[in-house]
């Protein structure tokens, strides 16, 4: 699947509005549907005769009308309870967590369904006809409303336990770390990358008016034109960064003035920009949103340990499952030629995410500093690479120099010595 269909697809999942309207849709041509299969006499072939509506034209009014008027009503309380969930979530988890909550699918099939109910009650009460009118009762139609309504008692006792349950922080880390592990499978190798090269001095800047958080890149086809211009093109952004008008986005060495003009052009038409940025090609995307749960839990008005405690074990727990993955190289090659070099996302850059913000916001809590020790040396009894063992044990040594210089507690203070020589300790595993 190509980068910009993926972040097409990102963008309508975060769209509240689209399963609702589908839903809508689905049933009005579900009512006109019923309709028609009982003007053609075809109700009881359907559903058998014993269980169709066997009331007459004023039982069907009123009865639709009730299906109808509640559905809305429960709509209406459905979406407070969704308005009042992304409140607190965003108070206590922070404003980006909101799209999790905004894209959950069950929030907007819940919604959906009670106004496809409302819809549909409605496109089939508009058929219902007196004697003086006609005489048409839609039997099929109003079982359909009856069995929809039924429906939807289900579906309000199954939102508001969902509900109840989404906004839980141990529930809500857990489905930002599963997103985590999605981007390290979709944006990691299984075979190490070719050796880092450094890309070339000078080149001239290509700069383009596009403001916004850069959401995805095609840097294939980027490699691909710049293999057929005979050009080298540099990336000074990666996704997930923010770009400013008129400050460079990328270096070209090319023969003439005529490959910048050609560079910037596909350049604009291989980025998407926006105002936020997006999972598609930024691996540290998750991670930030755990950092953000992590440092709200840590702040002096929540002050909640537990909770950087459960974020420190969910990125140790994908440090530990990507220990056989490896990062994408900066260099991209055409018939043996470097043609692109772009800003990954390195071991390094990965840990100082995942432990930079989080170690800076626990000074003085000492059951955080604890575990950020007992994290990373967990993930060292599983990581064999020489350079990523280094980053590790550099972050327990930050953690440990940190925790010195603001507890106070003599027992702190030697645990914390004990778990840093227990970090320091741990062998290198067998291949």
């Amino acid at each position: 699947m190509s980068h910009h269909l993926r972040e097409r697809l990102e963008a309508l999942g975060d769209a509240f509005w689209l399963r609702p309207a589908l839903l809508v849709l689905a049933c009005v041509l579900l009512g006109e549907t019923s309709v028609w299969v009982e003007r053609e006499g075809g109700g009881g072939l359907v559903i058998p005769d014993a269980w169709l509506y066997a009331g007459g034209e004023a039982g069907a009014r009123s009865l639709l009308g009730a299906v109808a008027a509640s559905t809305i009503g429960v709509a209406g309380t459905t979406f407070s309870i969704t308005i009042a969930a992304l409140s607190l979530a965003s108070a206590q988890m922070g404003p980006r967590l909101l799209r999790n909550f905004v894209r959950d699918a069950g929030n907007q099939m819940a919604l959906g369904v009670f106004l496809g109910t409302f819809a549909y009650s409605l496109v089939v009460l508009r058929t219902v006809r007196s004697l003086e009118e006609g005489a048409f009762v839609p039997h099929l139609g109003v079982t359909g409303a009856l069995i929809l309504a039924l429906l939807c008692v289900g579906t309000l006792v199954w939102f508001v336990h969902h509900v109840a349950t989404g906004i839980n922080v141990e529930t809500v880390i857990a489905v930002v770390h599963d997103d985590l592990m999605a981007a390290m499978s979709r944006l990691t190798l299984a075979e190490p990358a070719d050796a880092a090269a450094a890309p070339p001095a000078g080149g001239r800047p290509v700069t383009l008016e596009a403001t916004g958080y850069l959401r995805s890149l095609d840097e294939e086809g980027l490699a691909d034109w710049a293999a057929g211009a005979g050009v080298t093109l540099t990336l000074l952004a990666r996704p997930g960064d923010y770009l400013f008008p008129g400050v460079p986005i990328a270096r070209v060495m090319s023969a003439g003035p005529q490959g910048d003009v050609e560079a910037a052009e596909r350049l604009r038409a291989a980025l998407t920009t926006g105002p936020r940025q997006a999972a598609a090609q930024d691996v540290e995307f998750a991670v930030r949103q755990l950092v953000e749960i992590a440092i709200r839990g840590l702040s002096p008005g929540v002050n909640d340990p537990f909770t950087a405690v459960a974020v420190l074990n969910h990125l140790g727990a994908a440090l530990c499952t990507c220990r056989d993955r490896h990062f994408p190289g900066p260099a991209l090659h055409r018939d043996g030629r470097i043609v692109l070099f772009r800003r990954v996302t390195d071991y390094d850059g990965l840990t100082d995410a995942m432990f930079h913000l989080i170690r800076l916001n626990a000074a003085g809590s000492a059951a955080v500093l604890i575990r950020l020790l007992e994290v990373l040396a967990a993930v060292l009894e599983v990581e064999r690479d020489a350079g990523r063992r280094a980053a590790l044990l550099r972050h327990a040594g930050l953690a440990h120099a940190l925790g010195r210089d603001t507890l106070r507690d003599a027992a702190a203070l030697d645990d914390l010595d004990a778990r840093r020589d227990a970090t320091l300790a741990v062998p290198c595993p067998a291949a």
